[in-house]
This record gives C-alpha cells, structure tokens and sequence, in this order.
C-alpha cells in the first residue's frame, strides 16, 4: 500500500489499537506530519496526538482543536511555555524546576491545572535531555508543591534505533521509579501514567509496564 495514502494511515492505527490492551494508551507522534494525516489516525481511534514542535503544533490543533487530547513529547524551552499550555493536556517533557515553575505560573493565569510527566534520562546519555534518575525524587517533590501542576507520571526515551533489548535495563529502571513514587504517596500526585518506548521499542516497553506509548513511524510511516 502506498505509504503516503491516508488509507494506509488509518490501517496501521487499526491494527496497532487491535493489537494493545485498553491499559495501554497509544499516543501518536505526529512529528512532520500534516493535518490531513493527523486527521487519518484520529479517524481510526487516535484519541492523543503527540507534538514535538510548538510551531507545528498550532498549525494541526488550528485544523483539528480539542477532538482530542494532545500531549507535548519534545524538549520544552521556557520562552514556549505561554504557547505549550494554550494547545496542550498534558506535558510529557517536564525535567527541571525551573520549566515546572513556568508551566505552574502560566497555566495559572489560565485557571487551570496542567498535568505533567517528568523525563527520566535513564540511560545518562549524554545527547539527551531529561532528569538523571537519581534526581527523579527531589524533582517530583518540587513538583507537588505547584498548585497548577498534577504530578502524573513519568516518561522515558530509549534508544529510537538498534535492537529493542538494549533499551529494556532503561524501561525496567524506569518503571521501578515509578513504582518508588507511588510508594511515597506524595500529596496531590496521581502517578498513573508510564510513557515509555516508540515504534522501534514499544513491545519491550510495554512487558516492562508502559500504559502508554509514544507511535510515529510506525502510524504514519517513515519521515522522508
């Protein structure tokens, strides 16, 4: 099937929704793709669309706006806050006190309240953002001290290249933070979502406890 056919869109969302169980949520990673196709995966059961760019972000949410949720899954720079938080439910990103307190002062002048995951960089990699795992507590203790903030979990990259089991140690460290967290019971979060593994590591995500996955090539096809 030609890989530019909306038809071709809406199968592979078909099939991937056939395939995950309802405690995991599929978010779309809709990283250079156009309204039109956007529109394709939500037609087949995409309920999260998955943003990398503020930019392109406000050309697909001025298209499609709240007929679903849209979650912020690339590097948030504080002078995109104001932005971010007029489009987005949930921010995926969050790795430093500094951006939680923007976000916090921003989405209160809205009334509201933002859910947020904290990026955990669990494999200390240096290319790549997100809080060192031995930072994930004293972060998310910050976190609940923000009125307009819900804690909600966390979020982790892997590798998006190579063989799936190289990021498995990633995600099962991952998920023993998250199971740490809970332990806490710290006030006012509500840690129930694990947002770990993409199109190439999802399945190994997934067996180490991932409820949501963050899908792009795998929906849409590959980015030319």
């Amino acid at each position: 099937m030609n890989t530019d056919s909306l038809e071709y869109i809406r199968e592979n969302v078909k099939a991937i929704l056939q395939e995950l169980t309802p405690s995991v949520e599929l978010v779309a990673a809709a990283k250079q793709q156009t309204p039109e196709k956007i529109m394709a995966a939500i037609e087949a059961g995409v309920k999260i669309i998955g943003e990398n760019y503020i930019q392109e972000a406000l050309a697909a949410y001025q298209v499609i706006g709240h007929q679903v949720s849209w979650s912020f899954i690339g590097h948030l720079q504080k002078n995109k806050v104001k932005k971010a938080v007029q489009i987005f439910d949930m921010i995926e990103t969050l790795d430093s006190l500094e951006l939680a307190e923007e976000i916090n002062k921003k989405v209160a002048l809205q009334g509201r309240i933002m859910p947020v995951l904290i990026e955990v960089n669990s494999g200390h990699e240096p290319q790549k953002f997100g809080v060192l795992p031995e930072k994930v507590e004293e972060l998310a203790r910050s976190i609940v001290g923000l009125p307009n903030l819900k804690l909600s979990g966390l979020m982790t990259m892997g590798p998006a290249e190579g063989n799936p089991e190289e990021a498995r140690p990633f995600f099962r460290l991952t998920k023993q933070l998250f199971n740490y967290l809970q332990s806490l019971n710290l006030p006012g979060a509500e840690l129930h979502v694990l947002s770990m593994g993409m199109t190439n590591s999802y399945r190994v995500a997934i067996e180490e406890g991932a409820t949501r996955v963050r899908l792009g090539t795998k929906l849409f096809g590959p980015r030319r």
